[in-house]
């Protein structure tokens, strides 16, 4: 297909790229070992730069562009070397955003999703609990209405952001009875009385974000925090998961070619038995066949954003079945290829790959995650044979 980037798209991408690897990539190493990074400061400056809101309406914030510009924005902050902090920012703009700026209210936008396109507020997305991942409809927070309120109780856990955010876009059961059809999302201030932060949960690959364990207690919030109609939940996570698994199909990719190209130029300079290691013809094709399944899961993720593309933008229409199977299909497959090749790269790399101070072994654990976060493969390949008529 023809490059679907412009002119515009391009300079967008040249800024996140500015900003990924001389404000973010000098600080790899600190926060790193922090396990933590200062979310304000950096999303302020992203914010001042429009990058988390380029294809937000300028009505809700934003700049007015189309999907690409996401695109353009995952592929290039891999290059700070901090995927921890990607995902942080990708939780930003979307994942815990998307869905207030299609069901928010004026009022909505002006309090929470503006904000948090300018960097001024962070946001987190609380859907899964400890009983509770994948499988969304298992969730047990519940939300009570009590007059002109709703009052929520529960946990929340493996929230991206969670130690830092001023809100949570918050899944609820509103009617328990009724299982997945009965769930709402909330927008819930985090300095709200009852609203605290369990513990900060140590990961073994994103280690920059910070990602924590949420309880509610007879939280209070008022019923204009409402998103959406009552009981609307799943169906709404339903479109916004789309999102989530989209533009980390696009950053997968973009950290695996990386990954690739470092492992090779290593490979020039190792020598094995008389020779590079690169030169070794088993290892040559390894890399063809992980780079020939990396451009075919970019191509696959290409389709299925023009496809959202021409859904959310052209049409502004909910998306198509046929849209969300392509991109779970995307998230499956491009799961699958970077974790293989990843693990051929370490394995090239030897005891220098097995060794916490190199890349690749922070390369190797970060890209794990992807197989789980946003909806297991398992889960992923159950929907889409539901959709296929399996």
């Amino acid at each position: 297909m023809a490059s679907p980037f412009t002119e515009q798209h391009e300079q967008f991408r040249k800024t996140v790229r500015a900003f990924a690897e001389k404000e973010l990539a000098p600080h790899l190493d600190e926060w790193e070992a922090a396990e933590i990074f200062p979310a304000h400061e950096v999303f302020k400056r992203a914010g001042e730069l429009g990058i988390f809101g380029a294809h937000y309406p300028e009505e809700k914030g934003g700049m007015g562009g189309d999907y690409w510009y996401s695109v353009a924005k995952s592929e290039e902050l891999p290059r700070s070397g901090l995927a921890g902090v990607t995902m942080a920012m990708l939780v930003q703009s979307d994942m815990a955003t998307p869905v207030i700026g299609d069901l928010g209210t004026k009022e909505q936008i002006e309090e929470f999703l503006a904000p948090a396109l300018r960097g001024e507020k962070v946001a987190a997305l609380g859907v899964s609990e400890p009983a509770a991942g994948s499988d969304v409809a298992g969730i047990k927070t519940v939300a009570k209405r009590d007059g002109d309120d709703y009052v929520i109780t529960g946990q929340k856990t493996y929230i991206t952001n969670g130690t830092q955010a001023d809100f949570v876009t918050l899944l609820a059961k509103t009617n328990p009875e009724a299982g997945a059809h009965g769930c709402s999302f909330f927008l819930v201030p985090t300095k709200t009385k009852g609203f605290g932060v369990s513990k900060k949960l140590k990961k073994i690959g994103n280690k920059s974000s910070d990602t924590a364990e949420l309880f509610l207690d007879d939280v209070r919030v008022p019923k204009r925090y409402l998103l959406g109609e009552e009981n609307m939940g799943f169906m709404y996570l339903m479109q916004n998961f789309q999102t989530e698994r989209l533009i980390a199909s696009t950053s997968a990719c973009a950290s695996a070619f990386h990954a690739l190209e470092r492992t090779i130029e290593f490979g020039k300079d190792r020598m094995v038995m008389g020779k590079p290691i690169i030169k070794r013809e088993y290892w040559q094709h390894k890399f063809v066949d992980h780079a020939t399944q990396l451009e075919a899961g970019k191509a696959l993720s290409y389709k299925a954003v023009e496809q959202y593309n021409h859904e959310k933008y052209e049409q502004k229409t909910t998306l198509s079945m046929d849209t969300v199977k392509l991109i779970s299909m995307c998230k499956i497959f491009v799961g699958e290829a970077v974790s293989a090749m990843m693990d051929d790269c370490l394995q090239f790399h030897g005891g220098m790959g097995y060794i916490e101070e190199g890349w690749m072994a922070r390369a190797w654990r970060d890209q794990r995650l992807l197989r789980i976060g946003g909806g297991t493969t398992e889960v992923m390949r159950y929907y889409v044979a539901k959709i296929m008529g399996m």
